[in-house]
């Protein structure tokens, strides 16, 4: 189960790490970064779903931990969205640059 802490800040030694690396050309690509932040949102998902069929059929442990990761899943999807819809406003303001 991946969580969304991942996100959270990272230092500068190990920002200068990965600046290195993707300078040296050992880096991962865009498209890897983003396949893997597609996964994780559908893992939290995922978890969501089937926090939320617990819930209904009376069989959740533990309320908050189903709380949190309902939470969770709704918190990554809107990130998810705002990221598509930031990248397709810049696909179409490159669209309409003229050459």
């Amino acid at each position: 189960m991946s969580n969304i802490s991942g996100i959270s800040g990272t230092s500068t030694a190990e920002l200068l790490k990965q600046k290195s690396k993707l300078e040296e050309g050992g880096g991962t690509d865009f498209a890897g970064h983003l396949k893997s932040a597609l996964n994780e949102v559908n893992d939290l998902q995922e978890t969501s779903e089937k926090a939320i069929a617990d819930l209904a059929t009376g069989q959740v442990k533990d309320l908050h931990q189903a709380a949190l990761a309902i939470g969770k899943a709704e918190t990554s999807m809107q990130l998810m969205l705002e990221i598509r819809n930031k990248a397709l406003s810049a696909y179409k303001e490159l669209g309409r640059t003229q050459l």
